[in-house]
């Protein structure tokens, strides 16, 4: 997006209201904390680790949510300091660093990937969600990924449990469209985040290369039209739009943004 075009839109259309973003200290969270932020919305954001130096931390909670205590942490903190949420942005993700085959893939890396990936979110809604639905206003936003639809045989459990949040997705905004709560997913492809980034340096290191033609390699392997990965500003930017009154009539619906990789319809 321009900055023509996000100035028409305006630094407040979000003016007034209260957000969670869920892995907001790198990466596309980040990104998201801050677009969010300056279209008006007061932002609250989790993570397993704490922020890097710099960045506010007033509304940052620490917390796993791939566990239950997490949960209850972050959503006991949002209702303290916000009184509940009317925006929730599902961004935290974990494949379990263990890129191997499939029948190398044990049971505590699909549990983890099942409990980061899918729970996290089922979890957080269940608590939080239900104060949307009592206002009869609110918007909730998925995180996915591509792998949900391309299997990689080394990060197979990852995609299943990705693919089971886009079905959970699409079942809850069916379920809270009637009343008043919109729920979509977003589906970015690579993109050179702090975790691409260090996706690209294993593999140079299991190929023993440098890291530009290890992300040259990759970006050849997935094949993007666009001719370059996609950055975490511009996920930001489809999930302010799909939070916003601009998008009052997108509910269930998936949002690709890869660059032209995906090569299916």
């Amino acid at each position: 997006m321009s900055a023509d075009t996000a100035d028409r839109h305006g630094t407040d259309e979000l003016s007034g209201r209260r957000a969670l973003v869920t892995g907001g200290t790198r990466g596309i969270g980040r990104a998201i904390v801050d677009r969010l932020t300056r279209a008006g919305a007061t932002v609250a954001y989790s993570a397993r680790t704490a922020p890097q130096s710099g960045h506010a931390t007033e509304l940052f909670v620490q917390a796993d949510i791939g566990t239950t205590a997490g949960v209850e942490t972050v959503s006991q903190h949002v209702h303290d300091r916000l009184g509940g949420v009317d925006i929730l942005v599902h961004t935290v993700g974990a494949d379990g660093d263990q890129h191997v085959p499939l029948l190398h893939q044990t049971d505590d890396i699909w549990q983890l990937v099942m409990d980061v990936n899918v729970f996290a979110a089922a979890r957080l809604d269940r608590a939080l969600v239900p104060g949307m639905v009592e206002r009869g206003t609110g918007s909730v936003v998925h995180v996915s990924s591509l792998s949900r639809s391309m299997p990689n045989p080394n990060r197979v459990p990852y995609g299943a449990a990705k693919a089971a949040l886009s079905h959970y997705s699409k079942g809850l905004a069916a379920e809270v469209a009637p009343l008043g709560v919109r729920v979509n997913s977003v589906t970015p492809g690579f993109t050179e985040s702090s975790w691409g980034r260090s996706f690209v340096r294993a593999l140079a290191d299991r190929a023993g290369t440098g890291y530009d033609e290890a992300r040259t390699q990759l970006m050849a392997d997935i094949g993007i039209p666009l001719g370059r990965p996609v950055r975490p500003e511009e996920v930001a930017e489809l999930v302010v739009f799909l939070v916003s009154d601009r998008a009052s009539a997108i509910v269930g619906a998936e949002h690709v943004v890869d660059g032209g990789s995906k090569p299916t319809v």
